[in-house]
């Protein structure tokens, strides 16, 4: 554990930080990096500089008689683009290859071929994020710190982009642990932030929706509907068994990056620290015993 921040009612009402971390510690969210892409699109769409059911070809290169040109932003958000993407750690593969050996992260997840019709099929696919950084960059006023970090005044987010210049929007956000918890209350909100709106009416709910491919474990908008599976059995949702409410979403981070947010609850519980996968830790049981520690 490097940090633990809980919110409630809006309030910071509880923080911890693990030997060497702090309050002013910034720290790698990994795949929550997805769900502030999600976030940082519905911005432009609130600006009005994108359409969300608009296929991407022409800003990702493909010829309109390709079969990918069809693919949507709808359909990438929520991981059922039909690319190829191989998704596992712990040797050469998709992921591992784009985020560390490659340029041009966007360009080589546009190279993957069509597997499957768009929209029909769920793959977890970091490339799918890249894709869509690469689209939501396109054109003027698209800087990640004017459109979402300044407002929400997340002071320490930084968003690093690959050697091309595109924010690596599925993987490689810093901020505190509290910054974090900002973001995570932002959507808590529907979008509003000290009163004004900054999202489109609708657009959380959409975001947290089902995604059709994954119903009831992915949303539409690059978050999670449950915690990770663990030991739970299969078939079984994970954050019933613990405990928690059926409106309990998630961001989740590789290697033991959470934010549990519960909207019954007016509650969000940030937990950000080194926990591999393997070991089957599953952030419920701290979700379920802060909860019932504010209750």
């Amino acid at each position: 554990m490097r940090a633990v921040v809980v919110v409630h009612k809006g309030q910071i009402v509880g923080e911890t930080y693990g030997p060497g971390f702090g309050p002013d510690t910034p720290l790698l969210g990994w795949s929550m990096t997805k769900t502030a892409t999600a976030t940082l699109i519905g911005r432009r769409l609130h600006e009005g500089g994108l359409t969300l059911e608009r296929p991407l070809a022409p800003a990702l290169g493909w010829e309109s008689s390709d079969p990918r040109a069809a693919i949507t932003a709808s359909q990438l958000l929520a991981m059922s683009s039909g690319l190829k993407f191989d998704e596992s750690y712990g040797s050469v593969s998709d992921v591992t290859r784009m985020l560390y050996l490659e340029p041009d992260m966007a360009a080589f997840a546009a190279q993957q071929p069509l597997l499957h019709p768009p929209g029909t099929q769920f793959n977890y696919a970091s490339g799918s994020s890249l894709l869509l950084s690469r689209w939501w960059t396109q054109g003027a006023n698209t800087d990640a710190r004017r459109l979402l970090f300044a407002p929400l005044g997340m002071r320490s987010a930084t968003l690093e982009s690959d050697a091309r210049g595109t924010p690596v929007g599925s993987s490689y956000l810093y901020a505190t642990a509290k910054d974090w918890a900002r973001l995570a209350l932002f959507l808590l909100n529907d979008g509003v932030w000290m009163g004004q709106r900054l999202l489109p009416e609708g657009f959380v709910a959409r975001m947290t929706a089902a995604s059709a491919a994954k119903p009831g474990s992915y949303g539409q908008g690059h978050l999670w509907l449950h915690g990770p599976q663990g030991a739970t059995p299969e078939g079984q949702d994970p954050d019933v068994a613990a405990g928690l409410p059926a409106d309990t979403w998630w961001m989740r981070g590789h290697d033991g990056q959470y934010i549990a947010v519960i909207p019954s609850k007016q509650l969000i519980v940030v937990r950000l620290g080194l926990t591999p996968s393997k070991l089957g830790y599953q952030p419920q049981a701290l979700v379920k015993q802060v909860m019932d520690a504010v209750k």
